[in-house]
C-alpha cells in the first residue's frame, strides 16, 4: 500500500514544521559523521531517514534527540532553539525516542510497564504512605493502550517473557503512553520477522495523522509504505529528499545503495 493510502500524505502536505535542523554537523576524531544537514519535519507526518551503512543516520538521530552535542548548527522544536538542552528536558517538552535494542522492564507485567509512563504523565507514584488505589484511575487508559497495541492477552504476563515482536509493540505502547507531540523511532523493525514487521508497521500507521514521527529504518518496504517524506543520507550529507517514489528513482540514491 502506498504512503498516501496509509497516512494521508496529500492531506498533510502543507503542515507546518515541528522540528528543524540547520547546518547540523558532528565529527569524531577528524571524521565528519554529519555535515551541514538541514532538515525540516512537518507536523503530523511520518518522516523517514534512510541511507547505506555509515551514512550518519544514527549520529543525526542522536543529535536530534540531544544524546550527542553538535559541533555546529542549530535544532528547533516548535520554533524554540533546543540545541543545548538535555534529553530529559526535551522529553518533558513532548519529544520521546525509542532505541534499537528492546527496552522494557522484564520483571514487570505488560500492564505494569504501560502504567509506568502513565504514572509519570499523571504525576502519580507508588510511595509507601499512599494507597495504590490512586493508580486505579489509570486502568481505563492502560486497557485502551493494551487494546490499541494488540497486547490485551499479554496484560498480566511478565514483559521479559514476551516474543520479540510483542516487546516492540510494548515499547511503542509505552512510548505513546506519554502522549508525545514528536516521536523518534530508531530502527523499529530491527530483528523482527516478516509477520512482526507487518504488525509493528500497522501500529505505527495507526498513529499517522495524530503524531509526528521521525523514523530511522533499513526496511525500505516499510519506509515506502509509511513515509510522507524520505530523507536520504550518504556520507553525512543529505543526498536526496522527497516522497519515496521520487528518491527511489534518483540515480544518486541507487548509486549510493548498490554502486555503479
Amino acid at each position: 500500500m502506498s504512503a498516501a493510502g496509509i497516512s494521508g500524505v496529500g492531506d498533510r502536505a502543507g503542515a507546518e514544521p515541528i522540528l528543524r535542523a540547520r547546518g547540523l554537523t558532528r565529527s569524531f576524531a577528524g571524521f565528519t559523521a554529519v555535515k551541514s544537514v538541514d532538515l525540516s519535519v512537518r507536523r503530523n507526518t511520518i518522516h523517514s531517514v534512510i541511507g547505506p551503512n555509515g551514512a550518519g543516520k544514527s549520529t543525526l538521530f542522536n543529535l536530534l534527540t540531544r544524546f550527542l552535542e553538535p559541533d555546529a548548527g542549530q535544532i528547533f522544536y516548535q520554533g524554540a532553539d533546543i540545541t543545548r538542552i538535555d534529553p530529559a528536558q526535551l522529553a518533558r517538552q513532548g519529544v520521546v525516542r525509542s532505541f534499537q535494542i528492546s527496552a522494557v522492564f522484564p520483571h514487570l507485567t505488560v500492564a505494569q510497564n504501560i502504567c509506568v509512563p502513565l504514572q509519570r504523565l499523571a504525576r502519580k507514584q507508588r510511595i509507601f504512605w499512599r494507597s495504590t488505589a490512586c493508580l486505579g484511575e489509570l486502568d481505563d487508559q492502560i486497557d485502551a493502550l493494551l487494546r490499541r497495541f494488540g497486547l490485551s492477552e499479554w496484560a498480566h504476563a511478565p514483559a521479559g517473557e514476551l516474543p520479540y515482536g510483542r516487546k516492540r509493540a510494548l515499547e511503542l505502547a509505552t512510548t505513546f503512553a506519554l502522549d508525545p507531540a514528536l516521536v523518534l523511532l530508531d530502527e523499529p523493525m530491527a530483528g523482527l520477522g516478516i509477520e512482526d514487521v507487518n504488525r509493528v508497521a500497522d501500529l505505527i500507521a495507526d498513529q499517522a495523522g495524530e503524531k509526528t514521527i521521525v523514523m530511522v529504518e533499513h526496511n525500505l518496504k516499510v519506509v515506502e509504505r509509511l513515509s510522507d517524506t524520505v530523507t536520504v543520507l550518504c556520507r553525512g550529507e543529505i543526498l536526496a529528499e522527497g516522497r519515496y517514489a521520487e528518491v527511489a528513482a534518483d540515480t544518486r540514491v541507487l548509486d549510493a545503495y548498490i554502486g555503479h
